[in-house]
């Protein structure tokens, strides 16, 4: 198993590329279930979720090819993906409990087959997170669904049929799910109260350069008028706006400075809003964003995650620890999940003072940080104990490393170019 060890306590100065983003290029790679042509990806992150979906994708029929990556300097790989034909309907339980994404497969490979059985999905252990939405929608447009034995089964034999759907909330994967699989429903369908997050855009502009009628992106109101066939099409994964904000409070925790190369304040207004309230100072540039303490000290700011445009939940716990280092007290209130403050007490034994009341967190700022040896339990906890230890006077040890590997590429490289002091080592024992 392996452990990340950093040595705290070191400015960080330099640039890092934004890699392509996770959660864009999942729900991109299972729309090329919705076509027999090559659908051309690329920026597509080097990842664990993006190897998982890859072999899942595969077992349906998929053929997947990748040329270059990160790893050489480019940016992000190109991956090509031809499903000419759908040789099983089946994703199973062993590929979809470790990662929720995969049940993205569900609404492609039902408007395209008129039938899916698809595992229930697994993932981190940040909530319930129930597919009853994505269930429910796909049921409005003419679905017979059944749960057994842990299974989705889902029928259309006469195919799909469009009709508006209500989100009762919003949901990023059910609106996702259910645009997918209105491009091949017959007539038109209206998703309300949809996610406006920029990878919803992103999977629907790729939709259009297949062939799809939509209209609204961007808004809470989507509008799919169903076509006959999907074709091919190439697209560029759109940046990661978690990384970049993760990033950014890197430099911040700190007290360095990073050009962030392809991120984009767009996508970022609530977290730039934050960010400046806090004393650090958001430039736009001509290749991205460039981040700094403003004049030296961090305050403490009020955060609540909410649905895109708001604070986004994914950046909760790095928000958390770069509070833990500030001058004053916050409170961060997490509105999305209810097991997102799982890190609390790993930051805890590094000399955070957090008190968690329910929903909230009350965060009061230490002069400083002391390095231990913590453990991951999520993705973004993850990466939050990683900004800890940059800040943390002496050596920080994090287990469970696997956690960062599904979302951030090559995490200890873009760092350690930068300054840090941050290696990768098997662990004794």
């Amino acid at each position: 198993m392996d452990q990340i060890v950093i040595q705290g306590g070191k400015p960080l100065k330099g640039e890092i590329r934004i890699s392509g983003a996770k959660n864009a290029a999942l729900p991109l790679m299972a729309a090329s279930l919705l076509t027999e042509e090559t659908l051309s990806l690329s920026n597509v992150p080097h990842l664990a979720d993006i190897s998982t979906m890859a072999r899942l994708l595969a077992q349906h029929g998929v053929n997947l090819h990748m040329n270059g990556g990160a790893e050489n300097g480019s940016n992000g790989g190109v991956l090509e993906l031809r499903a000419e034909r759908i040789t099983s309907v089946v994703a199973p339980y062993d590929l979809v409990r470790k990662m929720r994404a995969s049940v993205l497969v569900l609404g492609p490979i039902l408007a395209r087959e008129g039938r899916a059985q698809v595992s229930l999905p697994g993932g981190c252990a940040i909530g319930t997170r129930p597919v009853d939405l994505h269930l429910n929608g796909l049921e409005l447009l003419g679905a017979e669904i059944d749960l057994k034995e842990g299974y989705i089964y889902a029928a259309a034999p006469g195919g799909l049929v469009g009709a508006p759907v209500v989100f009762p909330k919003v949901s990023v994967g059910a609106t996702e799910n259910l645009l997918m699989a209105a491009c091949l429903a017959k007539g038109e369908t209206q998703l309300l109260n949809a996610a406006r997050e920029p990878e919803v855009i992103d999977l629907g502009e790729c939709l259009i350069k297949m062939g799809a009628e939509i209209e609204g992106l961007g808004s809470d109101r989507i509008t799919i008028r169903g076509v006959e066939r999907m074709q091919g099409a190439e697209h560029s994964v759109v940046a990661d706006r978690i990384e970049t904000g993760t990033y950014a409070m890197a430099a911040a925790i700190t007290n360095g400075e990073l050009d962030l190369i392809g991120g984009r304040a767009d996508h970022l207004s609530a977290v730039i809003k934050v960010l400046t309230e806090a004393g650090i100072e958001v430039q736009e540039t001509n290749r991205g964003l460039k981040v700094r303490r403003a004049n030296g000290q961090v305050h403490g700011v009020d955060v609540m995650t909410e649905p895109y445009p708001g604070f986004p939940t994914d950046l909760q716990a790095q928000t958390m620890a770069l509070m833990s280092t500030a001058e004053g007290a916050s409170m961060i209130t997490e509105s999305i999940f209810e097991n997102r403050f799982m890190h609390v007490p790993e930051l805890t034994r590094m000399g955070a003072n957090v008190n968690v009341h329910g929903a909230s967190a009350m965060v009061r700022g230490q002069q400083r940080l002391t390095g231990a040896e913590v453990m991951a339990t999520d993705l973004r906890a993850s990466v939050s104990l990683v900004l800890a230890g940059l800040a943390a006077e002496g050596e920080t040890v994090l287990n469970r490393v696997y956690h960062l590997d599904r979302g951030y590429e090559r995490l200890e490289q873009k760092l350690a170019a930068c300054g840090a002091e941050i290696a990768r080592r098997q662990a004794s024992g």
